[in-house]
């Protein structure tokens, strides 16, 4: 399973729904919607500032990510925006790997 970093802020609809309902409440409903996936829900915070909501989510794989990111913006409540979160040891495999490459102008 990948981990995902999930970014989202609420529109006008999106902010009354969760005033009427709670943190704790969305809290439960995104873990349903993460697990429905086959994933699970590792940590959510709501913040100030440019982003409303911050969560952390491991899914199975990217088409599982791009259904929960279609799904839940075409719902209308909330705009989603996701980053593929990468392990150190990834990046130590990735910066063995050998490719070919050509910068621009060279």
């Amino acid at each position: 399973m990948a981990k995902y970093l999930i970014k989202a802020n609420y529109n006008q609809s999106g902010l009354t729904g969760l005033l009427a309902e709670g943190g704790s409440s969305r809290r439960a409903a995104l873990t349903n919607t993460i697990e429905s996936l086959g994933g699970s829900l590792e940590a959510l915070y709501y913040a100030f500032g440019d982003t409303d909501l911050y969560a952390i989510a491991d899914l199975p794989d990217v088409a599982s990510a791009a259904a929960f990111s279609l799904q839940v913006s075409a719902a209308g409540a909330i705009d989603v925006d996701m980053t593929v979160l990468v392990t150190p040891e990834a990046v130590d495999e990735a910066s063995k790997k050998e490719l070919s490459y050509r910068p621009p102008g060279d």
